[in-house]
């Protein structure tokens, strides 16, 4: 079930959210989900489990409950992926992972704090035009390697945090492939 923005932001006026989805005939692993974290802290997910039908979108339920029981419990994204990874490997038989993009965005500096897992980059829109800075790392997918494994990776595929300072005005944009592999 993908949230309702009143339902999440009833009574905030530090921020607009704005969020669209528009499934494929299949029935698939994308979602979003948003939440207060605090009345401080805006936690957003934008995330994509891999393959179609029933055990993508049962995957992908599994994945939105493990990232934000983390993210509730941890202001860190890189460290709400790495602890979210851990879970959804042990309970990965069917070999599917997801990429995921969290922030967490401090309402009262403005700070977004951001870590990706294997996940699309981030569009900004700053001073009246957008830009898509450079993807900082290329982290791996969620569940694809076991915690053990994981540790084991070189340092540019870890999880890492990232930060942007937004300000009055500023958007970002963050999307799944399916922005990415349209055809019309």
């Amino acid at each position: 079930v993908l949230p309702t923005i009143t339902r999440v932001i009833s009574g905030r006026n530090e921020f607009e959210l704005f969020s669209s989805m528009e499934p494929a005939k299949e029935v698939g692993g994308d979602f979003y989900d948003f939440f207060m974290i605090d009345d401080d802290h805006l936690a957003l997910v934008v995330a994509d489990v891999s393959g179609k039908g029933v055990p993508a979108a049962l995957f992908m339920m599994l994945s939105k409950t493990v990232i934000k029981m983390e993210a509730l419990s941890n202001l860190d994204p890189a460290s709400v992926l790495m602890r979210a990874n851990a879970d959804l490997s042990e309970k990965n038989d069917d070999d599917m992972f997801t990429t995921a993009w969290l922030g967490i965005f401090e309402l009262s500096t403005g700070i977004l704090t951001y870590a990706d897992a294997g996940h699309e980059k981030l569009a900004l829109f700053r001073d009246g035009k957008w830009e898509l800075p450079p993807k900082p790392n290329g982290a791996v997918a969620l569940a694809v390697f076991t915690q053990e494994d994981y540790v084991g990776l070189p340092e540019k595929y870890r999880f890492r945090n990232h930060t942007v300072v937004l300000q009055p005005g500023d958007a970002v944009f963050q999307y799944t492939d399916g922005v990415t592999e349209a055809t019309d």
